[in-house]
């Protein structure tokens, strides 16, 4: 008799739990508003956010501790709550591959991840009045948007770019029942010290 084996799926494959943290799941927080910047001769980099929520600084502290990555976090000038971390030398690899010199760019064919969207979700994302979801993008640096979207796309999470950057802050929604399902399956359950109503939801016939 011939033994079933399970069949393991590529939405598994690429789900925040399907493997252990790894530091190049930071680059959820520059997918978002976050900034990579490296010092003096280029061997040590720093990674800052500043957050929309104060209450997200625990999640995304502890994010950064999961990975090995010291972080704290910090009142800005203008009395905003950033998440940041020191001049370390580990970061470099991320620098290297998030910048192109000073400006911030996205890595060609960057492969977004349930690992890496966890970190956006935490750091910058919302459910809107609609049953979507956004995630917020940095308004400083448009030109990574549409490799953000293709990223988002080649995940099987398609997305609308929203909002302009004027007004408020430009995003990408996820929306339509399979999209979002995608997305609550690839960034699993609410970070420990997350508020729930930051995260995705499913609101289909088999959610609780």
């Amino acid at each position: 008799m011939c033994s079933t084996v399970p069949v393991v799926s590529q939405l598994s494959l690429f789900s925040a739990e399907a493997r252990p943290a790894r530091l190049a799941d930071l680059a959820g927080l520059l997918c978002g508003p976050g900034q990579i910047a490296r010092f003096g001769a280029g061997d040590q980099a720093r990674l800052s956010i500043v957050l929309p929520d104060p209450a997200r600084a625990p999640a995304v502290v502890a994010a950064c501790a999961a990975v090995g990555i010291a972080a704290q976090p910090v009142l800005t000038e203008t009395g905003a709550v950033s998440v940041r971390t020191a001049f370390r030398c580990d970061l470099v690899g991320l620098a290297r591959e998030w910048t192109s010199g000073a400006v911030k760019q996205v890595p060609a064919e960057w492969q977004l991840d349930g690992a890496a969207l966890r970190v956006w979700a935490a750091s910058a994302g919302w459910p809107d009045e609609r049953g979507g979801y956004l995630l917020a993008l940095d308004d400083n640096a448009p030109h990574t948007h549409q490799a953000l979207i293709a990223a988002a796309t080649r995940a099987g999470i398609p997305p609308a770019r929203v909002g302009d950057g004027t007004g408020g802050c430009t995003a990408l929604r996820i929306s339509g029942t399979r999209r979002v399902q995608r997305l609550v399956e690839l960034v699993g359950p609410v970070p420990a010290r997350l508020s729930g109503e930051h995260w995705p939801r499913y609101w289909g016939r088999n959610a609780s």
